[in-house]
């Protein structure tokens, strides 16, 4: 039905847990159901753009149940470089598009399995147009930030580790009768600062989509070292903001904790930084990823290019592409369940931005 005798798979943007497990599905779905011919292409879209072409074939045993549990991705991945406007070594752009179309053409591929964010679904939407390659997109993040998916792979492990994290610095922060500050990723998006916040016991968490003042944080500190005696927890997304604080990954945190120093509470920050992509995807991202390859390779065997594989409702189904291209990230809203439930816990979380 479709007419595909040979897949291309890659891997796009940063790297997180599961991106192995994606490939092992996309590769036994398409090997041993289909009978295609699955070609992985190395470091992103650059594995058909650079000559020569660098990519590897797959066969039945990249079913190998190692990958189920390897971190990162064998393929390799690239989080720059758009084939529209490449940055060549002199520092001139130049639109190697048509690069890539050749590329695909000479492996004979004749669609792509695109396991990406927002920002490669964006990218590589039109680049396969204009390589005439089905495709269809695997959401992968640990910012968990794109449209049209609840969830996508890679967040459960990061969410784990801030979990995991909180659980180790709880009892330094009882000990010493200090606030812990702890910084997780999330730029745009405050999903991972929210859920493993909540699933760690935190006493407080910012998020960039929502306002928490200093003076509000203070207060809930105080109130909550007078109560209890047994130190506080503080997660913070990293692109929080806050009209003094340093506008970059990395910085937020530190900045948080030394404030909070300076108004008298005593303060200690931690950065978990790549931590939260690395390690082995927790049980939810290998499932996730397990289920997202399979109906990957089933849409297109039913020739349903251009969507992206989604989980909606606690199943597998999917999306039009386009919308998510078209879109920008999926951000924590005020009214989102969960942040109802962390004020109910007691937790401050901050009210929508103006």
């Amino acid at each position: 039905m479709s007419g595909i005798r040979t897949l291309g798979v890659l891997t796009s943007g940063g790297d997180c847990a599961g991106l192995n497990a994606v490939i092992r599905a996309v590769t036994h779905a398409a090997v041993l159901e289909q009978n295609w011919r699955v070609l992985g292409i190395l470091d992103g879209s650059l594995g058909l753009i650079e000559r020569p072409l660098r990519y590897r074939e797959l066969h039945a045993d990249a079913g190998d149940p190692l990958l189920l549990r390897g971190g990162g991705t064998f393929l390799g991945t690239v989080s720059h470089g758009d084939p529209f406007h490449f940055q060549m070594p002199d520092g001139s752009f130049r639109d190697r598009s048509q690069e890539f179309a050749a590329g695909a053409r000479e492996l004979g591929l004749d669609a792509l399995v695109v396991i990406g964010g927002d920002g490669s679904m964006r990218i590589m939407t039109p680049l396969c147009q204009r390589a005439g390659l089905a495709m269809v997109g695997i959401p992968k993040t640990i910012d968990n930030d794109v449209t049209g998916t609840e969830s996508a792979v890679g967040f459960a492990t990061a969410v784990q580790l801030v979990a995991d994290s909180l659980d180790r610095l709880q009892p330094t922060a009882a000990s010493q009768h200090r606030v812990m500050v702890v910084e997780v990723m999330g730029r745009s998006a405050g999903h991972i600062a929210l859920h493993g916040g909540i699933a760690g016991g935190a006493d407080v968490i910012v998020l960039p989509e929502l306002e928490l003042s200093i003076e509000a944080m203070l207060e809930h500190i105080e109130n909550q070292l007078q109560a209890r005696r047994y130190g506080a927890l503080v997660v913070i997304a990293e692109g929080a903001r806050f009209p003094d604080a340093p506008d970059q990954p990395g910085a937020v945190g530190p900045w948080l904790a030394q404030t909070l120093q300076a108004r008298g509470v005593e303060s200690r920050c931690t950065v978990l930084g790549h931590l939260q992509r690395g390690g082995a995807p927790v049980a939810q991202d290998r499932l996730l990823a397990s289920a997202f390859g399979v109906h990957a390779v089933k849409l297109l065997a039913e020739g349903r290019s251009g969507h992206m594989v989604s989980w909606q409702r606690s199943a597998v189904t999917e999306v039009a592409i386009g919308r998510i291209a078209s879109s920008g990230p999926r951000l924590v809203c005020a009214d989102d369940p969960l942040v109802q439930v962390a004020r109910q816990l007691g937790i401050a979380i901050g009210r929508g931005r103006g």
